[in-house]
């Protein structure tokens, strides 16, 4: 049954907690999933989450910390002592303990790794940290079930026992040969079907998909997507392997990516979380601010260049609003896309002129209907013809630029092995408030030039 986290639920806990009736505690979180325990820590403070936990085991307790929010599992690590954190990382997969660990000062990791009874955790976790957090080497647990290539059926099972004690899934079996080398993988069902004297070299499948350690947590996360895949091996530069990732791993890094993205497009700089400082969500969003208050200098100065256009028809001011929005929406709508098939990999592989051109119709498509629109809006309140045409033609020019420039810029950046994100919110729509607001004062001085009252004169 799913948990809910209710209002009712939490000050009733924390009553509980106040009267120090670990009876009620304990009844009330002991059947919960770690997940649901792990929200609850995060409602409340630092002391009662330290009475809830000391009510859990060893391994409900370990699972806990994983789900803790980053801020609140630092604080929480803080409290304890390196021989408590060294037994939570001993009923954590490899791949949990690193990540836990690497949460430390440096060290205290060491002081906590010469805390843990396991000798081979120790080493393997140990291994782990040296890896760059955010490649397939950082992600990766070492423990899973491998058979040498030479053993029989017999063999397999006996060590495959053995090898399961410290496997929560087992998702595949990986045959490898004396030197560790990765071959391929073997079934389950073709070791139940055949002799237990048959040799593994005879029935297992060779070819098998992996990643190195070095390769992005990104990139792994797109291959496993492409094919589908809940687990992948993990190899070094001589194919030997290292361990494995599972598709639970890499929601994480979809998720984390997802989230930076969002922030990016937002005009964030940082991963910030709602719980940091005033100064670090400060300094996360003021660059950017600073980029769109530069911006806004630009477009006033020039409005400022076009005054004289302005005192000949006022009401070209009224349509600036309109202009400018027009032109950021189009240039984010495009950027968008592109930047969505660029995190997927879904994006034809067009080149950019194919890709800027296909904007441009969509984006003459899009500016006829508004373009037209507009002009039935400006004939029913009678606002002057040149001031429709400006308007009109205008806005076409914007929104076609807001299209081609939309495209350009994030596939640009991929090119130069920048975040496409970057492109999208403040920095496109600071440059096509700049842009459209040239434009519409250029197109502005044409219409109510002397050639325009000419013709319009003689009719």
């Amino acid at each position: 049954m799913q948990f809910e986290l209710t209002k009712d639920f939490l000050e009733e806990l924390k009553d509980d907690i106040a009267r120090f009736d670990r009876n009620a505690v304990s009844s009330k979180v002991k059947e919960l999933h770690a997940a649901d325990i792990a929200e609850i820590l995060d409602e409340v403070n630092l002391i009662e989450a330290q009475f809830i936990f000391k009510l859990l085991d060893d391994e409900l307790g370990s699972d806990v910390i994983v789900e803790l929010d980053e801020d609140v599992r630092e604080r929480f690590l803080a409290s304890l002592t390196d021989a408590e954190i060294a037994e939570y990382v001993d009923q954590l997969d490899t791949d949990d303990a690193a990540d836990l660990i690497g949460e430390l000062p440096e060290k205290r990791q060491e002081d906590v790794l010469a805390q843990v009874d396991d000798d081979e955790q120790a080493s393997d976790i140990a291994q782990l940290l040296t890896y760059d957090e955010d490649s397939a080497g950082g992600l990766m647990a070492t423990e899973l079930i491998k058979v040498n290539v030479n053993w029989n059926i017999v063999t397999c099972v006996r060590e495959m026992r053995k090898q399961a004690e410290d496997v929560n899934q087992v998702f595949t079996v990986y045959v490898v040969d004396d030197k560790d080398v990765l071959l391929g993988i073997v079934s389950l069902k073709k070791m139940l079907l055949n002799s237990t004297r048959t040799l593994i070299k005879d029935i297992y499948k060779e070819g098998i998909l992996s990643v190195e350690a070095t390769m992005e947590a990104e990139d792994v996360a797109k291959l496993m997507e492409k094919y589908d895949l809940v687990v992948v091996p993990v190899v070094d530069r001589q194919h030997r392997l290292l361990g494995r990732i599972t598709v639970d791993d890499i929601m994480d890094v979809v998720r984390e990516e997802t989230s930076k993205d969002y922030q990016m497009m937002s005009g964030i700089s940082e991963n910030i979380e709602t719980t940091d400082t005033v100064w670090i969500m400060s300094r996360a969003r003021l660059p950017w601010l600073l980029v769109a208050m530069f911006g806004g200098i630009a477009g006033a100065m020039v409005i400022g260049n076009y005054e004289h256009e302005l005192q000949i028809n006022p009401q070209m001011a009224f349509f600036i609003p309109l202009v400018v929005a027009m032109g950021g929406n189009v240039g984010i709508q495009s950027s968008a896309l592109i930047v969505q098939g660029l995190a997927n990999d879904t994006l034809s592989k067009d080149g950019m002129i194919k890709r800027i051109l296909k904007e441009l119709m969509v984006g003459l498509v899009n500016g006829l209907a508004c373009t037209a629109v507009l002009m039935v809006y400006s004939g029913v309140f009678g606002y002057p013809l040149e001031l429709s045409l400006t308007i009109g033609a205008s806005l076409l020019a914007v929104i076609l630029f807001a299209a081609a420039f939309g495209t350009f810029m994030p596939l640009t950046l991929n090119r130069m092995k920048i975040d496409p994100a970057l492109a999208t919110g403040p920095f496109i729509t600071t440059s096509n408030d700049i842009i459209g607001l040239f434009f519409y004062f250029m197109i502005g001085r044409l219409m109510y030039g002397p050639w325009l009252q000419e013709i319009l004169a003689s009719y």
